[in-house]
């Protein structure tokens, strides 16, 4: 790291931990309440607005522009209140006289969990979208979160230091090590947490929207290596901060023994549930993600780390990463 890089890194860092210590202080409905009204009134001006409103215009066409505009702000301020959250991830529970978390569907879960398989939870960035592995590592769930580290190290330590003391202890990174360690988490009969709703370049071209995405391939192709239960869950905001989660049917698919095809129609059954979840409530969703492909982009056709590291734990990858077996 260059003396430059680590400098602004640092100062990044610097008024990151100052706005945490702020929030921290406000205490947790206020700092949701600042938070939301920071997104509403300042990131929702800014240019990065309009990737949202150009997403949301191609997925509902039939919707005004000022249904659009709803989305949008509204979309910036549960953005705004999940960032001031973050100080206060000890304060989301579904227990106690004043939970803020219920929960639809909790019979679902506990169906699936009681058959003593391994589980890939997989989820998007809906509501406040650390609730998921709270409350699974509240219930008693044992596994391992998959992340994105964020660029800045110094603000990404913190975050996966929140994420093990309130959800579940192993955080996970992309690569042969944390392959390795998705897969012994899987066979022991834990729990495996993802998020799958971000555009990945060395993906698999699966339907979102009517249009073709180009999407992870990891949980399919866990689940038809391993035969791990693919449980969707969802969450959403009701009133300040208090959200709901939602469990819903696990993605039941009968392998045809063609592998490509399987993984294929696999990942593209887990995007149709997922589009489901943010149809029921679109303004709960980060659309400012670039989940399709630009005119003109190509795909990859080299092995990126994700496709390396299967392979590397046992799971074959075509030459183009599409198929896994």
């Amino acid at each position: 790291m260059s003396l430059t890089l680590k400098l602004r890194y640092q100062l990044e860092a610097a008024v990151f931990f100052t706005l945490i210590g702020f929030f921290r202080l406000l205490g947790v409905d206020r700092a949701s309440a600042v938070g939301g009204f920071f997104g509403r009134q300042v990131l929702y001006r800014t240019s990065i607005s309009n990737r949202a409103r150009i997403n949301l215009r191609s997925a509902y066409p039939g919707k005004s522009p000022d249904e659009i505009e709803a989305i949008v702000i509204e979309m910036w301020d549960n953005l705004g209140r999940t960032v001031a959250e973050y100080a206060h991830l000890d304060k989301f529970s579904y227990k106690g006289a004043d939970p803020r978390i219920e929960i639809a569907n909790m019979e679902l879960g506990v169906r699936v969990i009681e058959q003593g398989k391994s589980i890939l939870f997989v989820s998007g960035h809906f509501g406040n979208w650390e609730v998921m592995p709270i409350v699974a590592t509240q219930y008693g769930v044992d596994g391992g979160l998959v992340y994105r580290p964020v660029n800045n190290p110094y603000i990404d330590r913190w975050i996966v230091r929140q994420r093990a003391r309130y959800g579940p202890k192993d955080q996970i990174t992309k690569g042969a090590q944390g392959t390795k360690r998705i897969f012994t988490l899987l066979r022991a009969a834990k729990a495996i947490f993802l998020l799958v709703d971000q555009k990945t370049s060395e993906g698999v071209p699966a339907q979102f929207f009517g249009r073709t995405a180009m999407t992870t391939p990891a949980p399919a192709a866990l689940a038809l290596k391993l035969g791990s239960v693919i449980l969707p869950v969802s969450n959403e905001r009701l009133e300040g901060a208090r959200f709901r989660m939602t469990v819903h049917e696990p993605i039941a698919f009968e392998p045809s023994g063609d592998h490509e095809r399987d993984l294929l129609a696999l990942t593209t059954r887990i995007n149709e549930t997922i589009e489901q979840c943010v149809r029921y409530r679109p303004s709960q969703w980060l659309w400012i993600h670039r989940r399709w492909p630009k005119e003109g982009d190509k795909p990859r056709r080299r092995r990126g780390r994700e496709a390396q590291a299967l392979a590397g734990a046992g799971v074959r990858v075509d030459s183009d990463g599409s198929s896994f077996t």
